[in-house]
């Protein structure tokens, strides 16, 4: 998905974030907004926003030499995650449709984005928006493609969202083979080998990266191993609106799991901001 314009404002203020959580010192907040806007001015050169952001990122880290500027505030929100994970499992097991619920459950989990919020109280808001249905959901869709699978292969997105993710896992994994991709290398909160371990995705899945570092998975970018089981997969389900910029173009079918965050976004899909789908992008 190319870039928007009016996206480069929201990747400034995310920097300016990044650069305020690693350091106090304005110098280097200074020097890392002046290189980002050089760096923003040549936004047509990028494929699409993921991968510019991840160079923008970079600019962050190599100022500071903080690899992984996001470390605390991921631990925070797998905290958050794991404080009401059994109300979501108990809430499941009351649901009529176990998978559906799972779904959202997983879905939900995308607000958990530090790259929009580093103050985020789960428990506050959780609850509440897993009561809000899909506002475009090819269930139907998902479901008889699923029973015609043996591989699946899901694509993770934030930290946080792993330890919904893991009940999801849970469920597929009675039935079939599940391969859980994420990021090569720290980026912003997004879930890496560690993350999803540690979120207890392992347990059910097997994880692995996809080789690529960018805040959503660009095909180009990712290592021959992820390439395969891609291509090669039953089914793919992908998590969050930074897979869906990095995945809506590519040539195979995809089931998007998101929650439109951004307005380019929420047209593209042909929802109001801030809905969740879950989308077949043959159904688009």
């Amino acid at each position: 998905m190319k870039i928007f314009l009016d996206c480069l404002p929201c990747v400034l203020r995310q920097i300016l974030e990044a650069s305020r959580v690693v350091t106090e010192n304005e110098e280097v907040h200074e020097n890392i907004m002046i290189e980002a806007v050089k760096e923003l001015s040549s936004y047509k050169d990028y494929s699409c926003t993921p991968e510019l952001v991840q160079k923008i990122h970079q600019i962050v880290k190599d100022h500071s030499q903080v690899e992984d500027p996001y470390r605390v505030i991921k631990e925070k929100d797998m905290e958050q995650a794991f404080s009401v994970i059994d109300k979501v499992k108990e809430f499941m097991d009351k649901s009529d449709d176990k998978l559906e619920f799972s779904l959202k459950a997983a879905a939900t989990g995308n607000i958990m984005d530090s790259a929009l919020s580093i103050d985020l109280d789960l428990n506050e808001c959780f609850l509440e928006e897993l009561k809000k249905p899909f506002y475009i959901n090819h269930i139907d869709d998902f479901k008889e493609d699923l029973n015609k699978s043996k591989t699946v292969l899901v694509v993770g997105d934030n930290a946080g969202e792993a330890v919904f993710d893991s009940v999801f896992i849970q469920i597929l994994s009675e039935s079939y083979d599940v391969i859980y991709a994420v990021r090569e290398k720290p980026i912003i909160n997004d879930a890496t080998v560690k993350e999803a371990s540690k979120a207890g995705v392992d347990k059910y899945a097997k994880v692995i990266s996809s080789g690529c570092s960018a805040p959503g998975t660009v095909i180009g970018m990712c290592n021959e191993e992820f390439k395969d089981v891609f291509y090669k997969a039953d089914m793919v389900i992908s998590k969050g609106q930074g897979n869906f910029e990095g995945l809506s173009d590519v040539d195979r079918k995809i089931y998007f799991i998101l929650k439109a965050k951004c307005m380019k976004v929420a047209n593209i899909l042909g929802t109001p901001l801030g809905e969740y789908v879950l989308i077949n992008n043959n159904k688009k």
